[in-house]
């Protein structure tokens, strides 16, 4: 009976997190909405279908980092379901838990579970650096890079990945039992790894969903910059989004909101946009891919509970 009663109150808890950050975040939500009415629905339709087309792209790749079957119309209801999680938490835990959940219920064991994760993390990580590489060497005057920090923070920065850094190689000299399980899993994540790359579907999938979901979140930028008339090239307008989610992947906030709204409109500025324009793509933007999906996408969360899926 407790255990019941714990499951409903799981399937409650997003919609309850979801009506506490839009109460946060109303005054972003009012302006958000008001840019769209002024803006080419055409261009509005194509952003929204790039943004369906996301969570597709993130389904092939999970498949892609398990030599497994997974259930394809499950996968796919999670990962729209974690992106509802990944607004909600810390940026990377709420899809991460979602998906561990997903994939052990699945039958994987946790230590798979976590190797498979990891994978899909370096995968995605790789694919968006990738990409944000090749625009920059293609259009290297394409971002002012000297407005994109402020006088005299990169070396302060610098010292903190270094302390970092530091701490983490001594605590792994340190205690054994954390070097135990690290190493540990690094064993189960390279021997997953391997076994994904001697099978070129999965392979395909894992490295083709990286590659995608990053441009198709670019794409999403770009139709809706598009849609507001920004007078930005839209080779331009992807590299400031990667730019931009590159730059804010370590801030520890809730999907990214706040840091990754002010961080875009910084880039899009960096590459030409004006101010104001770009605010407003930014928060159009923001609403098509974050606002609008969350309450579905938390409905699903709690029907993935009930269901135990998840």
């Amino acid at each position: 009976m407790r255990h019941v009663r714990v499951r409903q109150i799981l399937c409650l808890l997003p919609l309850l997190l979801v009506t506490v950050v839009a109460v946060q975040h109303r005054s972003v939500l009012v302006e958000g909405f008001g840019q769209l009415r002024a803006a080419e629905w055409p261009w509005l339709v194509a952003a929204a279908g790039a943004t369906c087309l996301t969570w597709v792209a993130a389904a092939f790749t999970r498949q892609g980092a398990v030599v497994e079957r997974l259930p394809a119309r499950r996968l796919l209801a999670t990962q729209f379901a974690a992106g509802a999680a990944n607004h909600l938490l810390p940026t990377g835990l709420g899809a991460g838990a979602v998906n561990l959940r997903f994939l052990t219920v699945c039958g994987l064991p946790l230590a798979r579970s976590s190797a498979a994760l990891a994978l899909y993390l370096l995968a995605e990580s790789i694919a968006r650096l990738t990409l944000l590489t090749g625009l920059l060497i293609a259009f290297p005057d394409a971002l002012r890079l000297g407005t994109l920090l402020p006088a005299g923070a990169l070396g302060p920065l610098l010292v903190i990945i270094g302390a970092v850094l530091s701490a983490a190689v001594l605590a792994l000299v340190l205690v054994r039992r954390l070097r135990t399980a690290i190493l540990s899993f690094l064993r189960t994540a390279f021997s997953e790894a391997r076994s994904v790359h001697t099978r070129p579907a999965r392979a395909l999938a894992l490295w083709g969903g990286s590659l995608a979901f990053p441009a198709l979140q670019a794409a999403g930028l770009v139709a809706v910059g598009q849609a507001l008339n920004l007078p930005v090239p839209p080779a331009q307008m992807a590299l400031a989004y990667l730019a931009a989610t590159v730059a804010v992947a370590l801030v520890p906030t809730p999907g990214g909101i706040g840091s990754v709204e002010a961080a875009l409109i910084v880039t899009l500025v960096a590459a030409g946009g004006p101010v104001a324009v770009a605010t407003a793509v930014v928060l159009a933007y923001r609403i098509i891919t974050v606002w609008i999906p969350i309450i579905p996408g938390a409905l699903t969360l709690g029907a993935l509970v009930r269901l135990r899926v998840i």
